[in-house]
């Protein structure tokens, strides 16, 4: 059948583990994905300070002078064009691209909860940096530092949260990561709001120090995290991962599973260069999937709104303040409809809510470009009235919502519960990767591409929506219920992947009891 669907054993039945949800499961996974909080913080407080007057006099007079000069006849599409100030914004997702290949191998050497602890640590120097800088140097140089802890806490969260979570509700768990990610642009909108209040022009200082605020929770959090029974077992300490697995599903009738990790671990052990390993055929599948969904995920222009909205509302003709908290509202919407994958996602299934969240986005990046196109035409020249730039507002929180309960949550859910633990670490690497090298893309050229292509932005948007949406129908396929250790029973089961998966990599002998 195209695009999949539900998998189970080749008797027809579903893997299912003894063992339940434990109190202790559900605390580390909230404390491991306060992780996200990092990444989320600094995507909402970009846009912010690059829309605050005293920011862009200090660091970007010439987007400032544009941007007062009441004279010129400038594009409302172009007010904002600055290189510069598109780098300020991009250089973190470089140093996070690069981190997250370094942060590959320290999370097989040294386990995942080491990782989140020196992306903590780096993330809170960055944010001190940042928050003290005097000069563009030390601006862009506490931006790389911010971008290695965001490298190390993406490459180590989701798969933290995937190894620990029990299948039946891995989903829920794992968007937990998302969660953080969405509170933490919420958050940073407020702050913005509230720092482009205060007098005598050093708001912006307020708004970039107080990343140190999350960087603080992930680090501190991260000593008291256990490591997962299936790092622990990766690093040789057998006893003590099966101590730990006993834990976190409260029974001691965990040798079905463990007896699975353990195959996972000894394949595992067999690969020396996971790197090279997952270009073989057998893990095409993880490495295609891990490699377009990111991709897909950027291209939905959802970090154009996040990282941009106050820019964006702004350059549409909303006032200062009313531009701030258009981008509180829209944060606002993104934790809320949050909420909704992860009390779906289990129950529905990932296959759903990319569908439905992909034809809901098309929908909605189709209409504000009509909008937008009507208003400013194609010179960049005219007003926008309340009542237009309402719809404006209500279509941009209808697209947030849709991305927030599919492709937001989904994009890191998926990539780190499909890979075998042989190449995890390197098929996390390569999500984050990819995202970030796309994330670093659209944030770079987003500014020119407003400027030159003017509405035409979202119709580019669009048609990536309608692309990746037909992609999901075909080619993912459904991964709830499913334990992480036997993903590869997904795999033989699709129409289209099971060609690629050797009869080997499903063990089914070991098993006659469910």
């Amino acid at each position: 059948m195209a695009g999949g669907g539900f998998v189970s054993d080749q008797g027809g039945r579903t893997v299912d583990y003894a063992g339940g949800i434990t109190a202790f499961v559900v605390v580390t996974c909230v404390v491991a994905a306060m992780g996200g909080l990092i990444f989320g913080y600094d995507i909402g407080i970009s846009g912010g300070v690059t829309s605050m007057e005293h920011f862009l006099r200090k660091f970007f007079p010439s987007v400032y002078r544009k941007m007062m000069d009441e004279t010129a006849r400038e594009s409302e599409y172009c007010k904002f064009d600055s290189e510069l100030l598109t780098l300020f914004t991009s250089s973190l997702y470089v140093a996070a691209l690069i981190a997250s290949f370094f942060a590959s191998a320290v999370t097989r050497a040294f386990g995942r909860k080491m990782s989140m602890f020196f992306g903590g640590l780096v993330f809170l120097f960055g944010s001190i940096l940042n928050g003290a800088a005097i000069n563009i140097e030390m601006l862009i140089i506490g931006r790389l530092l911010l971008g290695v802890g965001v490298g190390f806490a993406n490459q180590s969260v989701p798969v933290y949260l995937s190894e620990m979570a029990p299948a039946k509700i891995r989903g829920a768990l794992n968007i937990g990561f998302q969660m953080a990610i969405t509170i933490g642009i919420l958050f940073a909108n407020l702050v913005n709001y509230g720092t482009a209040q205060i007098k005598g022009g050093w708001g912006w200082r307020v708004s970039l120090g107080l990343a140190a605020v999350p960087a603080i929770m992930m680090t501190v959090g991260s000593v008291f995290l256990p490591d997962t029974p299936n790092s622990i077992l990766e690093r040789g300490y057998t006893d003590k991962a099966k101590q730990m697995l006993r834990k976190i599903r409260g029974t001691d009738n965990v040798d079905e599973e463990f007896k699975d990790l353990v195959d996972a671990s000894e394949a595992a052990k067999k690969v020396d260069h996971p790197w090279k390993n997952i270009l073989e055929p057998r893990y095409r599948p993880q490495l295609i999937i891990c490699i377009l969904i990111p991709f897909f995920q950027q291209l939905t222009g959802i970090n154009v709104i996040m990282f941009y909205a106050p820019v964006l509302f702004k350059t549409l003709g909303f006032g200062d303040n009313a531009s701030l908290m258009s981008a509180v509202i829209t944060g606002v919407v993104n934790v809320l409809a949050t909420f909704v994958s992860i009390f779906t996602v289990d129950k529905f299934g990932r296959r759903i809510l990319f569908l439905e969240g992909g034809a809901q986005m098309f929908i909605c990046q189709i209409a504000i470009g009509v909008l937008i196109s009507l208003t400013f035409g194609v010179s960049g020249e005219g007003t926008i009235t309340k009542g237009q730039a309402d719809m404006v507002l209500l279509l941009i929180c209808t697209y947030v919502a849709a991305f927030a309960w599919s492709w937001g949550p989904l994009g890191w859910l998926v990539p780190s519960e499909i890979c075998p633990l042989e190449i995890r670490s390197a098929g996390q690497a390569i999500n984050v990767s990819v995202n970030m090298l796309f994330t670093f893309f659209v944030a770079q050229v987003f500014l020119a591409m407003l400027c030159h292509l003017k509405f035409g932005l979202f119709f580019f948007f669009a048609v990536f929506v309608f692309i990746m949406t037909i992609f999901a129908f075909f080619f993912i396929p459904e991964t709830k219920n499913m334990p992480i250790e036997e993903m590869n029973r997904v795999w033989k089961a699709h129409w289209f992947w099971k060609k690629y998966i050797p009869d080997d990599a499903v063990n089914i002998s070991h098993r006659d009891n469910y």
